[in-house]
């Protein structure tokens, strides 16, 4: 903050010595320099891009709109999941029965999660859309839940080597009502068996919050 208030109060003090010097030569019968010669310093303008052409653009589109690997990947965990969720409060606490239901919607480009379960001994009920931006080349996510009432946004990349896909975003602190960092880890064990572990800042440090363990039926 120090620094950038520096530069300011320099930059000020800069602009008036300017002005400054300006009005000097202005009074004085100091010759102008040689607008010609000026004008030979002066560099060349960038030449815009081409514009492009209306197959290129219909092109671009079509790839953008249509489901690739990335949403295969995501429709193989389509169908019914059972699972524990255990909430951290610097320890483990106690594992809690929930189940997920994934289905593939808008022709499979994205992924519908439905959520239920408990949460703190209390009804739990939440939903996701996953799909896979192919313009961006990334992940992206929306959560909401009824323990809540904003929206969670998330975007990441999956790791073929590692079967992990790590998510990044934001979601509403309710204490501050201001955005938190957040970040989600899906490991993919095997094609019945995956686990989420969900991280978020707490008094100033990414603080593991949440673990996920499914198991398909």
């Amino acid at each position: 903050m120090k620094t950038l208030l520096y530069s300011a109060a320099a930059f000020s003090m800069l602009a008036l010595v300017s002005c400054g010097n300006a009005e000097k030569h202005d009074n004085n019968t100091t010759p102008k320099a040689d607008s010609s010669a000026l004008a030979t310093t002066q560099p060349e303008a960038t030449p815009e891009a081409a514009p492009m052409d209306s197959a290129a653009m219909m092109k671009a589109w079509v790839d953008y709109s249509t489901p690739g690997e990335m949403q295969k990947w995501l429709a193989a965990q389509d169908g019914k999941w059972k699972g524990e969720m255990t909430s951290f409060d610097g320890a483990p606490g106690a594992k809690e029965e929930m189940t997920q239901e994934n289905k593939m919607i808008m022709g499979g480009r994205y992924q519908q999660s439905i959520v239920k379960g408990k949460m703190m001994g209390m009804d739990f009920e939440g939903m996701s859309l996953m799909g896979y931006d192919n313009a961006k080349k990334t992940f992206v996510c929306t959560w909401i839940d009824n323990m809540g009432t904003g929206i969670m946004k998330t975007e990441g990349t999956y790791n073929e080597a590692s079967k992990t896909l790590e998510m990044k975003g934001l979601m509403t602190d309710p204490t501050t009502g201001k955005d938190t960092p957040v970040r989600q880890v899906y490991q993919m064990i095997d094609d019945k068996t995956q686990t989420m572990e969900m991280y978020g800042e707490v008094a100033g440090k990414e603080t593991k919050t949440m673990e996920v363990r499914l198991s398909k039926k």
